[in-house]
């Protein structure tokens, strides 16, 4: 009889619910992280059943290294399977009777590298919001003192700096340590998103899917790295 383990996954403490047939559940536990690692390296092998949050990904690894099979659910379709109280434990019962229904397509468990692409993705992102939000501002402010600074964001910089350096006093003075220290910032802005760059290009060398992703015409380092993070395997598309 095979035994199906659905897993509310959590920073310190673990719903696990164990059932050995369809609409039946023989045992629950409530694990820390350390006690649920022991639990899956003890367990006979079995379908271990998580929603496809950023943690289940690491624990997915741990379960498959331990013997499991492991189906990583997307959120939105186990919610209809959770009762309006929501709760660990009701989490932990809707994996459970949502796996059944085969029309969900599991989120395949991403690799260290897969993650770790992920995650320079993200960081990129963020970085590059934030120096595009610094830059708005910077020239909404400057437009107010009739200030225009031409399009692009490596103009920027240099007129700022123009700026501050110049004897024109159009903009006031006691703005001039805060546009300086905005300066700093997007300086700082563009060495770690080349920093980023750089990763992933030392990353994408060693991957051959990557690889052969950039030899399609319009697809450079930053599309293809970002399909193997967040895609991964395209054949498990039926189209």
């Amino acid at each position: 009889m095979s035994t199906t383990i659905g897993v509310d996954v959590a920073k310190s403490v673990f719903e696990v619910a164990v059932s050995n047939r369809p609409g039946r559940i023989v045992k629950r536990h409530r694990l820390s992280r350390g006690q649920f690692a022991r639990f899956l390296a003890t367990r006979a092998p079995a379908t271990v059943v998580m929603e496809a949050c950023g943690m289940a990904h690491f624990w997915g690894r741990q379960a498959v290294a331990s013997g499991h099979r492991v189906v990583l659910l997307p959120p939105h379709a186990v919610r209809p399977y959770v009762p309006r109280n929501k709760t660990d434990r009701a989490d932990a019962t809707g994996l459970l009777e949502a796996v059944r229904n085969a029309t969900i397509h599991p989120v395949p468990v991403k690799s260290v590298t897969q993650q770790a692409l992920t995650g320079l993705h993200r960081l990129r992102s963020t970085w590059l919001a934030t120096r595009t939000a610094r830059i708005n501002i910077v020239r909404g402010l400057l437009r107010e003192f009739g200030v225009t600074i031409p399009v692009g964001a490596r103009q920027v910089v240099p007129r700022i700096a123009a700026l501050l350096a110049g004897p024109d006093d159009t903009v006031p003075a006691v703005l001039h340590p805060a546009l300086a220290a905005v300066i700093s910032e997007l300086r700082e802005l563009d060495v770690r998103l080349r920093t980023v760059e750089q990763q992933l290009t030392a990353i994408a060398a060693a991957m051959r899917a990557v690889e052969r992703l950039r030899t399609i015409p319009g697809i450079g380092l930053l599309t293809a790295t970002g399909l193997v993070a967040f895609v991964g395997d395209a054949r498990r598309f039926p189209t």
